[in-house]
């Protein structure tokens, strides 16, 4: 350097406050812009603006880039920033761009060589910091886009080299925990268990409120695979000793029985499957094998009854659609359709509670008719076709809903129908009333 721009440039990095300091380096690019320590000058004034201005940060980092692609700090404020911005858009076009901005640079920055005039120690102790928080950009970029798979790869990858102690203290690590727990969550298909383990190894040591809303996604998840509450606790003391679930944990915890496995059980211990209630047999006709689904519809199949007090919920002339099964009424969905023997002169509005009377003639799942049984005429009136996807099973809080692979809801077909009027009372008899003579 000239004595000019020696001065110039000590005046400059001599500076007290970060303002003063940023002014005088910005004055010294401009008054020596083929600086010999141009990048150096560029990388400390970008260190001075992260302290009070992002947006003057991000520039400068830019800046740098184009003087030194590879160098890791301007990397890592670009991905920390930009990952911060994200956080802040509402537009998800916005947010989605910014993700993939940070896991763009994130990507840069776990690639990066180590610079000719940096020892070996201090380059690994910089690339140990920031390789963390590279990972989880990389991470929630790829959640963000559904791809859970690099999702949970590179979370994994962050909590594996994230400092011990960050992963038990407040912050952005324990945070991708907690989004570690979810992206398994929604995986196709869901990994309850392991979302159980990591939702609930963030909510061990996260403050309030977020602690609490941890555990809702934890204890979802654990009933969801183990089918009840029993033996949470011990998972709430495992995961404070361990960041990561043993490996034998899938037989330590028990998976709750399949919907086959439970129609088998019932099969097995119901000496007459003719006295099950309407709602297990639609149980076992959507979930049972088909061998046991036949077993129960063959008690039911061409028999007349009469099911009172069914509610309408969509209803032509000719035919009308019923919810009959517990589970059908509470979901406010049709479970049952009677093709009537004879037009109807009234139809029913929906809502209306009525008997009908009809004979079991066939059934779908899903809108399928199971092989060997010959599906019903439909009823030709739009009007009688109704919603008939059960009601959304309830998904835990800041989770979205994951995909499910349970069958289709069942409809089962009456034919010969007909509207049962409730018997009129008898009038009252009417007696004269005797006088008594004194």
């Amino acid at each position: 350097m000239s004595p000019a721009e020696y001065k110039a440039y000590n005046d400059a990095i001599s500076q007290t406050t970060p303002q003063t300091k940023a002014a005088a380096l910005e004055t010294y690019l401009t008054t020596y812009p083929q600086s010999a320590v141009k990048a150096a000058t560029l990388q400390t004034l970008m260190q001075t603006y992260s302290g009070f201005d992002p947006a003057k940060t991000l520039s400068t980092a830019d800046r740098l880039l184009q003087v030194d692609p590879s160098n890791l700090v301007a990397l890592t404020f670009e991905t920390y920033f930009h990952r911060q911005d994200a956080d802040k858009a509402t537009d998800p076009a916005a947010k989605q761009a910014e993700l993939d901005a940070a896991a763009g640079f994130a990507q840069k920055g776990l690639a990066a060589p180590k610079p000719k005039d940096l020892s070996d120690a201090d380059f690994d102790k910089m690339k140990t910091g920031v390789t963390p928080g590279m990972y989880g950009a990389i991470a929630e970029d790829a959640a963000a886009k559904k791809d859970m798979a690099t999702a949970i790869t590179n979370y994994t990858a962050e909590l594996k080299a994230a400092p011990p102690a960050a992963t038990t203290a407040p912050g952005l690590v324990l945070q991708d925990t907690y989004q570690l727990g979810l992206a398994y969550y929604q995986s196709t298909p869901p990994d309850y268990l392991n979302c159980t383990w990591f939702t609930s190894r963030a909510a061990a040591f996260a403050p309030e409120p977020y602690k609490t809303e941890f555990l809702k996604v934890a204890t979802y998840c654990y009933k969801r695979y183990h089918g009840n509450a029993d033996g949470y606790d011990a998972i709430t003391t495992a995961v404070q000793a361990s960041l990561f679930p043993p490996a034998n944990l899938s037989s330590t915890v028990k998976p709750a029985p399949s919907p086959a496995d439970i129609v088998a059980q019932v099969i097995a211990s119901t000496p007459d499957l003719g006295t099950l209630a309407v709602s297990d047999k639609e149980f076992i006709l959507q979930n049972g094998k088909p061998e046991d689904a036949a077993k129960v519809w063959d008690t039911i199949k061409g028999k007349s009854v009469q099911l009172p007090d069914v509610t309408v919920v969509a209803a032509t002339d000719t035919s009308i659609q019923v919810s009959v099964s517990d589970d059908a009424v509470a979901s406010k969905t049709a479970d049952f359709t009677f093709n009537m023997k004879e037009p109807l002169k009234t139809v029913p509005a929906p809502g209306t509670k009525i008997t009908l009377s009809g004979t079991y003639a066939s059934y779908t799942v899903g809108g399928v008719t199971p092989a060997g049984e010959a599906a019903a005429t439909p009823a030709t009136a739009a009007a009688a076709t109704p919603a008939t996807t059960p009601a959304a099973a309830a998904t835990p809080a800041a989770a979205p809903a994951s995909p499910s692979a349970a069958p289709g809801p069942v409809m089962i077909v009456m034919s010969d129908g007909a509207v049962v009027e409730p018997k009129k009372a008898a009038p009252p008899v009417h007696h004269r009333a005797t006088t008594r003579r004194r």
